[in-house]
């Protein structure tokens, strides 16, 4: 999953950042709203995090022209502002939730969670087709007979990315850009790996190659 973080405060933003990178997600972070604003224009992400006191303008703001823009991604805004008016104004305004600084990070990721759940439409916090399910929580894939199997941060993203869109063929560019945030070099064959590492624990049929393409996981079975 790939995430856009939005915090002016250097030590914040670096601890987010890694906390987002340890838990297996691609992390982008900017500092200002136009800088934002300008990344949401060339990258897909799949959700975004918002503080509200950026120093170029409010962060009520930069939420005004994310939503003007008609652009659905989940947003979770996270500020050390608690007054009733300004939770009401982000939530009304388009924010998915307000979490209040400081924070657990551990509360951060839940509530990324169950956004993102929410967003999908989904009343269980298990991705699947039926063939194999995902627990985001833990990052631990099951076997519909029943085995299960713990993935390390980069196979738990690729899989995650295909699992979300079951039946959809994502390309190797697509699969590396949920993989990988700024500043992260793409190792060679990188995809390729980590889908090979897949199989090996999950069996061939899970994955499937759509050649010239792509990957994908099939629709629900």
């Amino acid at each position: 999953m790939r995430v856009l973080l939005i915090e002016d405060d250097p030590m914040i933003g670096q601890a987010i950042q890694a906390a987002l990178r340890d838990a297996g997600h691609a992390a982008d972070w900017v500092r200002e709203g136009r800088q934002a604003l300008a990344s949401l224009s060339c990258h897909a992400y799949d959700l975004v995090l918002l503080d509200l006191g950026l120093p170029d303008q409010d962060g009520h703001a930069v939420l005004a022209g994310i939503r003007a823009r008609d652009n659905p991604v989940p947003l979770l805004i996270i500020t050390a502002r608690d007054e009733l008016d300004d939770r009401l104004r982000g939530l009304d305004g388009g924010a998915d939730d307000y979490l209040v600084k400081p924070f657990p990070m551990a509360e951060l990721l839940a509530r990324m969670r169950a956004v993102l759940r929410r967003k999908g439409g989904a009343a269980t916090p298990v991705l699947g087709n039926g063939k194999v399910s995902l627990d985001p929580a833990t990052k631990v894939a099951s076997l519909a007979g029943g085995q299960a199997t713990q993935l390390s941060n980069r196979e738990f993203s690729l899989l995650h990315a295909l699992l979300v869109r079951p039946g959809a063929i994502l390309s190797r560019s697509e699969l590396e850009e949920r993989i990988y945030g700024w500043g992260e070099e793409v190792e060679s064959n990188a995809v390729e790996y980590l889908i090979h590492a897949l199989r090996t624990k999950l069996g061939r049929e899970v994955i499937k190659n759509v050649r010239g393409v792509g990957w994908m996981v099939s629709k629900d079975v």
